[in-house]
């Protein structure tokens, strides 16, 4: 078994705000807790988390590591996750691959879930979808124009097989009635390089990734894919104003245990962190990084789960979408 030091010194800890409350005032958690990310270390979901581990971190008055384990499109994390012991120890960050990969791997080590018990959503963000500056469209109705007269030699990029921006393209493309044909790149930096350069018609990418450059002059933003207007990006119309109603896309961050973790830990979890998320601080740094502060319980979280598997698995069936 690993000594407390070599977990310390093998992972990420997130910093506590005072003295540490004496264990027999607290039950639980009195130690430190994991939090298991399944992305690598640096990008906008570890940002996200550690925000969040942060003010838990204060409100325990326990260290939280992080534990970073990506790959896989977030299953090696996700497994790892649901292998833990059920103590109220080990928390997991899912993202909108936990409930889709159900659909894209031909089998999983898990199950999203009987394995996992739902603690609370945390955030929403939508994509933004951008054009080049040289293209002909200037909204997404004569971008849907511009597609149908093209007749399927319309590109469209993405960060990668199976993620948010590469699914929001196909709903995309089934709900408007076009043609495009995907072209996946090795992250969203490639792919808006290629964007920008007109190598590529379009892209769906975060609001925290591209707004910045819409708002620089550097590509056209069309709109976003939420089906309400986002505060941060108020200028921009929704894709469903503006030609294709009904469309709704919005990735997330949550919060889960690992299956039969006590019922009393999993609700005060979720007390806790919901007032993380009410925290000023909190908010202003997570909408810094262009999420949208959510919150709910674990029911609801259950109910959305699922809701987000029913509505992408004949998606990605029907783009024959794979895991390569």
């Amino acid at each position: 078994m690993l000594s407390r030091r070599t977990l310390l010194a093998g992972s990420a800890v997130v910093a506590l705000g005072g003295s540490r409350r004496p264990a027999l005032a607290q039950p639980w958690p009195n130690r430190f807790v994991k939090l298991i990310v399944p992305f690598p270390p640096g990008g906008g979901t570890d940002a996200v988390g550690r925000v969040v581990s942060t003010r838990l971190a204060e409100i325990w008055g326990q260290q939280i590591i992080i534990e970073n384990r990506g790959g896989a499109g977030s299953n090696i994390g996700a497994e790892a996750a649901a292998r833990s012991e059920p103590d109220g120890y080990t928390m997991f960050f899912a993202a909108l691959p936990f409930a889709i990969n159900r659909f894209i791997y031909a089998s999983l080590p898990y199950d999203c879930f009987t394995d996992f018990a739902p603690v609370s959503l945390l955030c929403t963000f939508p994509n933004v979808m951008v054009v080049p500056n040289s293209s002909p469209a200037k909204t997404v109705a004569e971008f849907i124009a511009h597609a149908k007269e093209s007749k399927g030699r319309i590109n469209f990029a993405s960060s990668g097989i199976g993620t948010s921006p590469h699914l929001c393209g196909e709903l995309f493309k089934r709900m408007a009635n076009i043609e495009m044909t995907h072209v996946p790149y090795r992250g969203a930096g490639p792919a808006l390089t290629d964007v920008m350069a007109g190598r590529v018609e379009m892209m769906f990418n975060t609001i925290g990734a591209l707004l910045t450059q819409v708002r620089a002059g550097q590509i056209r933003g069309l709109a976003v894919s939420s089906i309400e207007r986002v505060e941060t990006a108020a200028e921009l119309p929704t894709v469903a104003e503006s030609g294709v109603p009904g469309f709704d896309v919005s990735a997330w961050y949550a919060l889960l245990v690992p299956a039969r973790t006590p019922p009393e830990i999993v609700r005060k979890m979720n007390a806790d962190v919901r007032t993380a998320l009410d925290d000023t601080n909190v908010k202003k740094k997570l909408n810094d990084l262009g999420v949208v502060v959510k919150g709910s319980t674990p029911e609801e979280f259950s109910r959305m789960l699922r809701a987000e598997a029913d509505k992408w698995g004949p998606v990605i069936k029907s783009a024959g979408i794979a895991a390569q």
